[in-house]
């Protein structure tokens, strides 16, 4: 009987003490809460549990152009569209770590587009990696140096403006001088595939830039191997030459803060032989004819962006190109000008309008005239 007595009273001890201790209060689980990166401007954050620094953003575009309304334009034939209606969606992201050899930075940009109904997956636009002043990816080229004001570009100007597949290291000498050597992919400066063969070589581009509180300034030169395909338009060029092809450009724009602060104008020339992307060659003129036989151009161009009041700004974009044409080619001579007015009703929020004139005069063609209309709204955020 005692013993029986004894064991209920453990019993009851350990059920008081079980339900004691279920009473106490249990510690939380620590939270990594996200903190604000301001080592590198602006929207960073700390990704929780590392010391790299991220910026998520983004921007919604939508625009509607209307193509040429000349005669001998998309309006004057039955089959081409009158308009482009264009929604186009980007997806940026930004990180960036402290190293003892500088910040590595990883930066990725991305969009998708619905043009006149037609709907897009998603096409990578830059992805590159920087650390200290090594660059490797896809980004702009480094022989490129202004690349317009106009807030739609609705023609074509003849100017460098290419993305693409990289390495190159750029070394910073103080006062904002740097130099920049590079390794560019060829096939996105080749001016018709058709007339290319395999790649070979990739083009060695060099720069030398400045930047400071008056603006900033820029030279370039290129070298691009010449390799023909071996048939071009059913012509056997497998015994044709192979040529190196190069290109030079200069440019300075100028801030005008005694217009108004933001308020800039820049100039830029370019020269090429056997490497037209480079100056521009909108019309599109091959590089060589496959014999041996260069063509050369050379192109000029001027903007101009003025900030008209805090959320008004007026631009305005020319150039004129020439180019001599390799033998049984047609010369082309071409020039454009392209003007915009656009307004920030909200910070990151634009809305515009933009017109677009061009002339193309090819030998034993004629000339073509170009008149295009576009207005814009997009949210950057």
């Amino acid at each position: 009987m005692k013993l029986k007595s004894l064991m209920l009273g453990a019993a009851a001890a350990a059920a008081a003490t079980t339900a004691q201790a279920a009473d106490l209060p249990v510690a939380p689980e620590p939270v990594d809460y996200v903190r604000v990166c301001d080592a590198y401007g602006a929207r960073f954050y700390y990704i929780p549990g590392t010391e790299t620094c991220l910026r998520v953003g983004g921007r919604v575009r939508t625009q509607f152009v209307v193509n040429n309304v000349l005669d001998d334009g998309a309006w004057g034939n039955r089959d081409s569209d009158g308009y482009s209606w264009l929604a186009r969606g980007y997806l940026y992201l930004d990180a960036r770590t402290a190293t003892e050899f500088g910040t590595l930075r990883a930066y990725v940009s991305m969009y998708g587009d619905s043009l006149n109904g037609d709907n897009s997956i998603f096409r990578m636009d830059n992805a590159y990696i920087q650390w200290g002043g090594l660059t490797a990816g896809r980004l702009g080229s480094n022989f490129d140096i202004f690349t317009g004001q106009a807030f739609m570009g609705v023609v074509g100007r003849d100017w460098s403006d290419t993305t693409l597949n990289q390495i190159a290291y750029t070394a910073a000498f103080g006062n904002g001088l740097s130099a920049t050597i590079a390794l560019e992919d060829r096939s996105s400066r080749e001016s018709t595939s058709g007339v290319y063969g395999g790649t070979r070589m990739p083009d060695i581009v060099a720069a030398l830039g400045i930047s400071q509180g008056w603006g900033s300034a820029q030279i370039s030169g290129a070298l691009h191997q010449v390799y023909p395909s071996a048939a071009i338009n059913g012509v056997n060029t497998s015994n044709g030459e192979d040529d190196l092809g190069w290109a030079v450009g200069a440019g300075v724009a100028v801030n005008l803060p005694m217009v108004t602060p933001g308020s800039n104008i820049f100039f830029q020339g370019f020269y090429a032989d056997g490497a037209l992307s480079y100056m521009g060659n909108q019309a599109g003129v091959f590089d060589a004819n496959g014999s041996g036989d260069n063509s050369t151009g050379w192109s000029l161009s001027a903007g101009a962006y003025i900030q008209a009041t805090s959320t008004i700004g007026l631009a305005l974009d020319g150039s004129y190109s020439d180019i001599d044409a390799a033998s049984g080619l047609n010369d082309v001579t071409r020039w454009a000008i392209d003007g915009s007015v656009q307004w920030e009703p909200v910070s990151g929020f634009l809305l515009g309008a933009d017109v677009g004139y061009a002339n193309t005069d090819t030998d034993t063609v004629g000339d073509e005239d170009e008149l295009l209309f576009g207005v814009r709204m997009q949210r950057t955020f």
